[in-house]
């Protein structure tokens, strides 16, 4: 998964989705263009809200012990494959699982012709993802990863990871705690995955400083499946 992501309903409509309480304090903004540490909406437990609550956490995970947060720009993901024996993930995935409310994410390919093509994956029917997430405390500010997981279907012509989404059958389950891994990390369905629309979008939305919905409208082209361009890109922000 690339570092790249949308987030833009209101606290009010993802409180009323996720069915919890609205404990962001107003710190949340419609955001196309998300970047790491920046400030975004995560659906948490709360034993202080006794339920679940809408929190806004810095994206880059910091775990509690670290003396400092100059490396969570490095901790934006955490891999399915590692993450219950991680030191810095492990007890994050044990008890401090959240979701991670998004429109969709954005993945670069590299043409045959040298040119960079964005692609925005989002459900075709407009609906909100819930990825699969980690977060623990450091300070007074809350932080998070995302976990990603190996791609599947059409998804793997843009990237070879992609975010571990979690139907709304599965969100429970994630925020209880506990649980048996292989069935936690188990990759959503065909039938799932069928619903998303690799969406070509326009070079905007490759400068961080860029923001609106225009970065998320269709452009001309798309992949085909079966003939995918030739390379995935890292885009490197930090």
């Amino acid at each position: 998964m690339c570092g790249r992501y949308a987030t833009t309903r209101s606290a009010a409509d993802l409180s009323a989705l996720f069915e919890s309480f609205d404990d962001s304090g107003g710190a949340l903004v419609p955001d196309y263009n998300v970047a790491p540490t920046d400030p975004v909406p995560i659906v948490r437990m709360s034993q202080r809200l006794s339920g679940r609550a809408l929190s806004a956490a810095r994206w880059g995970l910091v775990p509690p012990w670290s003396k400092d947060a100059k490396g969570a720009a490095r901790m934006i993901n955490a891999r399915a494959e590692t993450v219950a024996g991680s030191k810095a993930y492990a007890p994050s995935f044990a008890r401090r699982r959240c979701l991670v409310p998004a429109d969709g994410w954005y993945e670069w390919l590299r043409l045959p012709d040298g040119r960079k093509q964005a692609y925005f994956m989002t459900p075709a029917h407009g609906g909100v993802l819930a990825l699969a997430g980690l977060w623990a405390p450091w300070g007074d500010m809350l932080t998070f990863s995302v976990v990603t997981t190996a791609a599947i279907g059409d998804l793997a012509l843009v990237h070879d990871r992609m975010p571990l989404l979690l139907p709304w059958q599965r969100w429970a389950g994630w925020l209880a705690g506990g649980g048996e891994p292989d069935e936690l990390l188990a990759a959503p369905s065909d039938e799932f995955l069928a619903e998303l629309e690799i969406r070509p979008v326009g070079p905007a939305v490759g400068d961080v400083r860029n923001d609106g919905p225009e970065l998320v409208a269709r452009v001309p082209g798309g992949l085909r499946p079966g003939a995918p361009p030739e390379e995935p890109i890292e885009l490197t922000l930090f």
